[in-house]
């Protein structure tokens, strides 16, 4: 699984830099985010989005973060989130669940993130939480699928049948996010 992981970041992040139509300076080293530095920011958060490590990579940024969900029954409000700033590819390692998503039309009850949150600050940049009232897709997702969501778009979850775990990767061409940071987890 963990040598699955790591092809998998490899490929993705591989991919991401071609994907904005820049001209990139060339690096001049790879950084490897390892299973073992994933897994020690999961095991010490248990839940919750949390970033790994964000890389700059000259014109931009790419963090790479690990999310945890526990279950969700169906039924309930659904919730969602946006990020105005960055894309987010997720990799499923564990568990299921129904992924939705809404645009600005399809949602009410929008709430800015404080700009002193957390997750704006080192997860996810600028963006809204907002409650769905009219899901555009609901897909189901499992371990070993991958979500690419755009800038802008509100997504979240419907279900959770008992918990979901991803390895995200965020692309950041704005530079919301700060450059070099490393979890405190991965320093030990």
């Amino acid at each position: 699984m963990q040598k699955q992981i790591s092809i998998t970041l490899a490929a993705v992040l591989a991919c991401t830099a071609p994907a904005f139509g820049q001209t990139l300076k060339q690096s001049e080293h790879a950084t490897i985010v390892s299973a073992e530095q994933i897994q020690a920011v999961a095991t010490k958060f248990k839940g919750g989005d949390h970033e790994v490590q964000i890389v700059d990579v000259g014109p931009y940024n790419v963090g790479v973060a690990v999310l945890s969900r526990g279950a969700l029954k169906p039924g309930g409000v659904l919730n969602g989130i946006n990020h105005t700033k960055i894309t987010e590819a997720y990799y499923v390692v564990s568990g299921e669940g129904t992924f939705i998503t809404a645009n600005d039309a399809g949602v009410t009850n929008v709430r800015p993130l404080a700009a002193d949150n957390e997750l704006v600050t080192t997860v996810v940049g600028p963006g809204n939480q907002a409650t769905i009232t009219k899901v555009l897709e609901s897909v189901h997702v499992k371990t070993g699928d991958v979500v690419v969501i755009p800038p802008g778009i509100y997504h979240g979850f419907s279900e959770i049948p008992d918990h979901i775990e991803y390895v995200t990767i965020r692309p950041d061409t704005y530079k919301v996010l700060p450059g070099g940071y490393v979890n405190p987890e991965v320093k030990k």
